[in-house]
């Protein structure tokens, strides 16, 4: 028996909308721990993973760990016809079956759904314990205004790190520019930048996977970006007491420097 109720259902709304365009079928590691999840795109370029601790739902029981195939698309449907202020309660007891139920109480309305699940093959991905060299802390909508206007510019953005600044820019046959955001430590979430970094770090990464990513942006204030020339990207929204919602991506040969 599995059974896990959170009273704030809007947040696993967006957080299915954030990776519906990413990939299309998930597994649902379910555990006493909680609810895990790990996707590749198609084309192997990003990956997705997803934790949320048993402590941040109002109610959650797992008598025993169990795989949940689940068809994207369809379980976005489903979490359409909750409302912003209902709350969601996820069950599932012979594993053939998730039931999804919306509750308000305050207008007296429910509703509940079975979503079939599937088997997926997949292969879990061990991800290492990286220790990465730079680490920016950011407004989340500011990056996602960042990747979305240099998209309309070029297909790929470089992305430069240095201990007082972080540059995003692009470069084609005819435009050549970006963003500079410089490190401050201002009390205002969307103007603040934090920069922690070991040396410079300068990447290219293509702004339509980045774009995907972004659409996380309404989970939180701000973003974490972890940089290092040796591994993939990895951006970083923390769900206050419920998990961490993680992308990786990894970075495209350049010649950063005929780029600049």
């Amino acid at each position: 028996m599995f059974h896990a109720k959170l009273n704030e259902g809007l947040l696993i709304k967006k957080l299915i909308d954030s990776i519906k365009d990413l990939v299309s079928d998930i597994n649902l590691e379910i555990s006493a721990m909680g609810i895990s999840l790990q996707a590749m795109d198609s084309s192997h370029v990003a990956l997705v993973t997803l934790n949320l601790s048993s402590e941040g739902f109002e109610e959650y029981r797992c008598d025993k760990s169990m795989t949940l195939g689940v068809s994207i698309t369809n379980l976005a449907k489903v979490l359409r016809c909750g409302g912003n202020d209902d709350s969601l309660t996820l069950s599932c007891e012979d594993e053939s079956k998730l039931k999804i139920k919306f509750e308000n109480i305050k207008s007296k309305k429910s509703c509940e759904f079975d979503l079939s699940l599937i088997t997926i093959d997949t292969e879990h991905l061990g991800i290492p314990d990286t220790k990465y060299s730079s680490l920016i802390t950011l407004s989340s909508s500011e990056f996602s205004k960042i990747c979305k206007e240099l998209y309309a510019i070029n297909e790929t953005v470089n992305i430069e790190v240095d201990k007082k600044f972080i540059k995003f820019y692009v470069n084609n046959e005819t435009i050549g520019g970006g963003f500079t955001l410089e490190s401050n430590d201002s009390d205002d979430t969307e103007l603040q930048c934090k920069i922690e970094t070991d040396e410079t770090v300068n990447l290219a990464f293509a702004l339509r996977y980045l774009n995907m990513f972004t659409k996380a942006s309404s989970i939180g204030q701000q973003v974490n970006l972890f940089l290092s020339k040796e591994f993939p990207l990895m951006v970083q929204y923390k769900l206050a007491e419920l998990g961490v919602l993680k992308f990786y991506l990894a970075p495209r040969i350049s010649d950063n420097e005929d780029n600049k």
